[in-house]
């Protein structure tokens, strides 16, 4: 969501499974006039709960059908109808693996990038699989091939990672690199300002001036790739009235927030996707805000005196979300002005919030953002809007039909009119309502060399020199889930897993440029239906064994085929080898 979409030492442990039904909201406190912004500490109309630990049964699902073959050279399924992207992954030789596309995909390269494909070793994925899930091996420390290998996982405090000595590429200027974390950003300043760490993700808006203003400390700051948005479940009451979210997309004074909660370089979002992004702006913009339009919908749909619902979110900082509880109770604060929306705020740990959210399980809105994973327009339509993606409920073919058309598309003049009618049918749906692209930055001491606030949030730390010092001390908002990031979404876990292992293709420092990595090329076909990946020689992963075609196989195995024995993660969503390449199986009977 991405890159990345990061962020979390104090985090409230709340417990959270499946959460009920509009009850016990918040009572209705004077809310700030529509256009007006408040003070930028807004108090809470009442204390934030938690979510109830009781989840009420739920039928037992059907599992997926496995339908994939695996020989130990050849991945492959019967036939697309299964609507993924592979039909075979094959190792020609030692060196030399051919993806056979069922669909032309133009964004291959950006894609087989991606942190969360990155390529394991074929003995450790099969060492690691546990019954249900990965060991505990399997899920914080991985064996790869990157510049860093991990050292040492204290929970709760700090990950240390060390210098790989057998690295293909450069040599990590810092022996060693250990990875931090707070929610606080002001406790992240009084760190970088003490010395104490090299540098660190996502200052306050309100820092920007001081960071700028000291000659010890350098501000590199982040392009906006990404989307903060208010997620609706449309499987629950009343959200699965397309009229109601309509009045809740037009209801929202999305320039206030931006204004009052977000640093320069934020905007307010036109569309789900940046603008940056070829093809994101098709189509018109969203809804403005309108409360008396807003209202006389919600009256048609049977709510004139509005209703109860509750406001999910993580504690989190997040480029995105630079200020989470401010935000949240502005948007509380608006829906009950606006809208007679009583929303009662429910705080949830991150794990279980994403966890919850992916699978469709919040009874309300809920607040959560995306930032590139890689920089194409698929990247956020796609893995958001495509069929397979349960988070807001129920799905419209009004958009994911045409989705699947645009994704085989190379050019983007080809595809405008495609992306137009995806845009705007996601615009009449209104599954979520997107409010900002936000501003974002990282702080580092001055005497770091080669400073980095990536657009995707793949930070490479190997490339930055903390000022000749052997240690290298990087603080983010959070603490990853766990470091087997071919099952993990959030930014934390990927920008530690992108220290330790490595894809086929990877991204330039500081920029949406795809190298090679692990492949010395990947080349096309003329359809883009097939890509011939020459693999780099005389690499070895972190155990000293070599890497060739058989750990590539092994890696897409384990993920895509549901069938493979090692098909074990963390959660077992999957969700971007899921919603990117989609896995080997069909609905269950």
């Amino acid at each position: 969501m991405k890159r990345k979409l990061f962020v979390l030492l104090s985090l409230l442990v709340l417990t959270s499974l499946t959460l009920a039904a509009c009850g016990g909201a918040a009572p209705a406190t004077e809310g700030p006039a529509p256009t007006e912004a408040p003070a930028t500490e807004m108090p809470a109309t009442e204390p934030p709960t938690e979510a109830p630990t009781e989840a009420p049964a739920e039928p037992t699902p059907v599992p997926d059908v496995p339908i994939a073959t695996f020989d130990g050279t050849t991945l492959s399924v019967p036939d697309c109808d299964y609507g993924g992207f592979f039909q075979s992954i094959e190792a020609t030789d030692q060196y030399t693996v051919t993806f056979n596309l069922c669909k032309s995909d133009p964004a291959f390269l950006s894609k087989i990038a991606f942190s969360p494909f990155a390529i394991y070793s074929k003995d450790w994925i099969e060492s690691t699989a546990g019954d249900a899930s990965r060991t505990s091996e399997g899920l914080e420390a991985p064996v790869g091939t990157g510049p860093y290998m991990v050292s040492e996982w204290t929970r709760g405090e700090s990950l240390t990672l060390t210098a790989n000595p057998e690295y293909w590429g450069q040599a990590p200027h810092a022996e060693t690199l250990v990875i931090r974390w707070s929610t606080e950003s002001a406790a992240r300043l009084t760190e970088l300002q003490a010395g104490t760490i090299d540098g660190f993700d996502n200052p306050a808006p309100d820092d920007f001036e001081t960071i700028e203003g000291d000659p010890n400390l350098h501000l590199q700051i982040r392009p906006a790739l990404n989307t903060f948005y208010i997620g609706m479940t449309n499987t629950f009451a009343p959200l699965d009235n397309q009229q109601v979210r309509q009045a809740i997309a037009m209801g929202i004074d999305r320039q206030r927030i931006v204004d009052t909660f977000y640093p320069a370089g934020s905007e307010v979002a036109s569309h789900f996707t940046p603008c940056a992004i070829p093809n994101a702006c098709e189509g018109q913009p969203w809804y403005d805000f309108d409360v008396e339009a807003a209202k006389a919908l919600l009256a048609e749909a049977g709510f004139p005196d509005g209703f109860e619902t509750r406001l999910f979110y993580r504690d989190v900082v997040r480029g995105y979300l630079p200020q989470v509880s401010n935000v949240a109770q502005d948007i509380q604060a608006q829906l009950l002005e606006n809208l007679n929306i009583n929303a009662e705020i429910v705080v949830m740990e991150s794990g279980a919030f994403i966890e919850e959210s992916a699978a469709g399980r919040l009874d309300g809105l809920y607040l959560l953002g995306w930032g590139a994973d890689y920089p194409h327009v698929t990247n956020f339509i796609d893995y958001h809007f495509g069929s397979a993606q349960a988070q807001f409920g129920d799905q419209s073919p009004t958009y994911t039909e045409p989705i699947v058309r645009g994704a085989q598309i190379a050019d983007p003049a080809e595809a405008a009119p495609v992306y137009a009618e995806i845009n705007d049918a996601i615009r009449e749906y209104v599954p979520m309502v997107p409010i900002a692209h936000g501003g974002s930055a990282a702080a580092y001491l001055a005497d770091v060399t080669n400073p980095q606030a990536s657009p995707l949030t793949t930070e490479l730390f190997y490339l930055s020199d903390p000022g000749g010092r052997d240690v290298f001390t990087f603080m983010q908002g959070a603490e990853p889930i766990s470091l087997f990031c071919a099952d993990e979404t959030d930014g934390e876990s990927l920008r530690a897993c992108e220290q330790v292992t490595e894809a086929l293709y990877g991204y330039e420092m500081n920029t949406t440029d795809v190298v090679p990595h692990l492949a010395e090329s990947c080349e096309p076909n003329e359809d883009l239906t097939v890509w011939v990946c020459t693999l780099r020689q005389g690499v070895k992963f972190h155990d000293g064994s070599d890497f060739d075609s058989a750990d590539v196989l092994a890696t897409f195995d384990m993920a895509l085929n549901i069938g493979s024995p090692y098909h074990k993660g963390n959660t077992n969503a999957w969700e971007y080898y899921s919603t990117l390449w989609g896995l080997m199986s069909k609905p269950g009977q």
